[in-house]
Formats: C-alpha cells, sequence, structure tokens
C-alpha cells in the first residue's frame, strides 16, 4: 500500500506500530494535523441537524456548519 502512495506523489501520514522491527518514517507534522480534522469532523457529526443534512438549500447548510463550527471551537 505505502508503494501505490509513493507512486501517487503521497506522503506517508500514518506512522507504523511500534512492535514494527522495521520503522517506515512518517510526517509527524501531517499526521497531527490529519488527526486533529479528524476529531473535529467527528465532533461536528454530534450536531444531528448538520450530520443528517436537513436543509434544502446550501446556504442554509453551510449556516448550520458554520453555527456548529463556532459552537465547537468555542467549547
Amino acid at each position: 500500500m505505502r508503494k501505490l502512495i509513493d507512486a501517487a506523489g503521497a506522503d506517508a501520514v500514518i506512522p507504523s506500530l511500534g512492535s514494527r522491527k522495521l520503522i517506515i518514517p512518517h510526517d509527524t507534522l501531517a499526521y497531527r494535523l490529519r488527526n486533529r480534522i479528524e476529531r473535529f469532523f467527528n465532533k461536528l457529526k454530534h450536531f444531528r441537524h448538520v450530520a443528517t443534512r436537513y436543509d434544502r438549500r446550501a446556504a442554509y447548510f453551510l449556516a448550520a456548519l458554520h453555527l456548529a463550527s463556532a459552537m465547537i471551537w468555542m467549547s
């Protein structure tokens, strides 16, 4: 899988297991930022209105998304 990632010109971000004999290098900063973004989307899914997308118009959905993001940011 990592050969396919390298062939596509991307960098390996997920670290290998600690018990692995051959440690594969990874980008620690990119992994930390990726994890932060994944945790944000997980928190965003707790807002049912955003997760199920009840709005008919994209502008209303974007407004709900901004509101939920601000609430997450303030907590």
